[in-house]
């Protein structure tokens, strides 16, 4: 039987376009005169692909996704359920069995999983268990350096310097921080990355960061605590979410914004045009993020492919009305 070398060689392009193509990849941009060739080639070659291989066998894919939180989370940011609704659309497209996990827990019964979505940063013990079912494993919203794991993920570190740039460029000489954190040994890539960059530049303290949660509620205590000293005027929030209950203190302590004390925030979720004002923030395509890494880990999956390939999803500073 034909390898898809052969085919590529032939047909002078990439193993990689040449694997795509025949297993019809969704997410490939090819000419079709070039789809066409290589559908001819692989049929004189007689070449079976993947799916042909697997429809014999009537076998469908089933994939696990593993969320490193609790799924009420869902309600109070919607970042993450956007995330879940990238990879559960892109999974019924592709015909793939998904099943859900919240809190970082595996079913020690579950059995034939032929690849792991994972959802935020994972404990060993959550690692070591998913070895156990796959060497298909993917991450999102995290970056494991430490692992040959496939990885959709944010450039945090970028977006904070972003953040302290536009602030320092306006003129602004004391930059505060509100922020949460998903586990309590470990600070969030964003507050690390902005107390850094911050200091550098000589325009953060320690004095004006503060961690809690990623919810409103938090942002909206948090604030109040701020704001009853002596407060930056302005302000980076890790997200949207927090922000929303940030806003709320502001316009109880009778401030003006962004006069008396401007924010941007992070994720650009739906509501966030709707705030009075509008937030200023930096867009992630969060949906994006899942449907990608669903693509990755089919790809991983089907080709056997051992080496990582670790994407970055762009992000983008919409400026509205929570900055001058």
């Amino acid at each position: 039987m034909a390898t898809l070398k052969e085919i590529a060689t032939e047909a002078g392009v990439s193993l990689a376009t040449v694997s795509r193509v025949l297993n019809d990849d969704p997410s490939l941009s090819v000419k079709e005169e070039t789809k066409r060739r290589i559908f001819e080639i692989a049929e004189k070659l007689e070449y079976k692909t993947t799916q042909s291989r697997k429809a014999s066998t009537k076998h469908r894919l089933h994939f696990l996704a593993v969320f490193n939180y609790k799924q009420d989370i869902e309600v109070n940011d919607p970042y993450y359920l956007s995330i879940r609704h990238g990879i559960e659309t892109q999974c019924e497209k592709l015909a793939i069995q998904l099943t859900h996990s919240y809190e970082g827990k595996v079913d020690g019964k579950l059995k034939n999983i032929d690849g792991v979505l994972l959802v935020g940063r994972q404990s060993e013990q959550t690692l070591e268990q998913i070895k156990a079912l796959t060497s298909n494993i993917t991450y999102i919203d995290y970056t494991d350096f430490d692992h040959e794991f496939d990885s959709v993920d944010i450039d945090l570190a970028r977006i904070s310097k972003e953040v302290i740039n536009f602030f320092t460029e306006q003129g602004y000489s004391r930059i505060g921080f509100i922020g949460g954190q998903d586990s309590i040994d470990q600070p969030d890539i964003r507050e690390i990355a902005f107390a850094e960059y911050g200091q550098l530049k000589q325009v953060v303290s320690e004095q004006d960061i503060y961690r809690g949660d990623f919810s409103s509620s938090s942002g909206y205590k948090l604030a109040k605590v701020m704001l009853d000293g002596d407060y930056p005027n302005a302000l980076f929030i890790a997200s949207d979410s927090i922000a929303i209950g940030v806003l709320r203190a502001i316009h109880e302590k009778g401030l003006r914004i962004p006069e008396d004390i401007s924010l941007i925030s992070v994720n650009d979720i739906p509501t966030a045009k709707f705030t009075f004002p509008s937030l200023s923030t930096v867009k992630i395509h969060s949906e994006l993020m899942g449907s990608q890494a669903v693509n990755l880990l089919l790809d991983r999956s089907r080709d056997g492919r051992v080496i990582p390939i670790r994407v970055y999803v762009p992000s983008k500073l919409k400026l509205r009305d929570t900055t001058k």
